[in-house]
């Protein structure tokens, strides 16, 4: 077994425009005086990160590696969510991810693909520029629309989806294996990939491809109702990186999974700071550690009550209580007997 590392902290929800949090050396000195030994980083800033040149420029993945150390921190993974989304979108949200491209590419779907496709493509050679062995991404979604069967789905349509899906992953993925990194999918609502069926349909389509991993949020887990724990179990040996978000479902009379069109606040499910929802991190670190997870623990905030700042203060001190210093003895040591080959076959009667 292996102690998990952190606390680290995912970096894009405390972004902004006044300091500390609009440069890379204001938000990793902030972050490390507040208990953290990682950052996970956002590609689409170029405040932080410029990716096509981390990518294209060992020296300069390096300067920013070095610039996060000089704080006191480590890089843990680079993320390309927002990037991942644009790889597969369904007409009816055209508009809407457009705000994620650059200007030129938007209105415009097919070169907009072309450039989520390239992004991804950066952010392995760059993360294999700073020395990293994990990263995180969406799937994007071509049948969201369509997740409650009604009007009924043409038939095939789940198969020609999913087939595309994996027709326009499967290059990434290899680029991904040549690089050495583990593209890590945050199985996410608004994903062709939301559960583990969703995941399993996708490896088929990727031939079981060793890269295409999984991103572990038990968050959007409670929101579905879905058995998180299970999931380990079922999935550990895939699970490369884990966001520590915590989350509560509380279905009323009026409203339950799929929320009424409320607001977050006024959800039945909702994202909660850390130690505030349902989420029993207790157990799911104890079967991380029991599986010998070997990446970091992130926290990512999403809370709709709590300040962000005291959500990130309070949850270094919550991840740090609930990583588990494995052990490198049995607690029964104490009692062994010393035996040897011959004493455990007189034992058993076999001499």
């Amino acid at each position: 077994m292996t102690t998990i590392k952190g606390p680290a902290i995912f970096i894009a929800q405390f972004i902004g425009d006044e300091a500390p949090f609009n440069s890379l050396e204001g938000i990793c000195t902030w972050a490390k005086n507040l208990g953290y030994k990682g950052v996970q980083l956002p590609t689409l800033d170029a405040r932080f990160i410029d990716l096509q040149k981390a990518a294209e420029s060992k020296t300069y993945a390096e300067e920013i590696k070095g610039r996060v150390n000089a704080c006191g921190l480590e890089i843990t993974e680079l993320s390309t969510h927002l990037q991942g989304q644009l790889v597969a979108v369904n007409p009816v949200y055209d508009q809407l991810f457009d705000g994620f491209a650059p200007l030129a590419y938007r209105n415009n779907p097919a070169a907009r693909t072309q450039w989520a496709i390239q992004q991804l493509k950066y952010a392995a050679k760059a993360s294999q520029n700073l020395g990293l062995n994990a990263s995180v991404t969406f799937s994007g979604a071509l049948l969201w629309p369509m997740v409650y069967p009604w009007p009924q789905r043409p038939a095939g349509i789940v198969e020609t989806a999913f087939n595309e899906l994996g027709k326009r992953w499967k290059p990434i993925l290899d680029v991904y294996e040549e690089c050495g990194i583990d593209l890590c999918y945050e199985i996410h609502p608004g994903e062709d990939l939301h559960d583990g069926i969703t995941y399993e349909m996708f490896l088929d389509k990727v031939n079981n491809h060793k890269r295409a991993n999984l991103l572990f949020d038990p968050s959007h887990f409670v929101l579905q109702c879905l058995n998180y724990l299970e999931y380990i179990d079922l999935y550990h040996e895939r699970i490369k990186m884990f966001h520590v978000k915590d989350a509560e479902f509380n279905p009323t009379g009026r409203q339950g999974v799929y929320g009424g069109y409320q607001n977050w606040i006024d959800r039945a499910g909702r994202f909660r700071s850390l130690g505030d929802g349902q989420v029993d991190f207790k157990n799911i670190f104890s079967k991380l550690t029991q599986y010998n997870y070997t990446g970091w623990a992130v926290l990512e905030w999403e809370c709709a009550i709590k300040h962000p700042e005291d959500g990130a203060k309070e949850g270094a001190e919550f991840i740090k209580n609930h990583i588990i210093r494995v052990t490198e003895k049995a607690f029964d040591d104490f009692a062994a007997s010393g035996a040897d080959d011959a004493l455990n076959r007189k034992t058993l009667g076999l001499d």
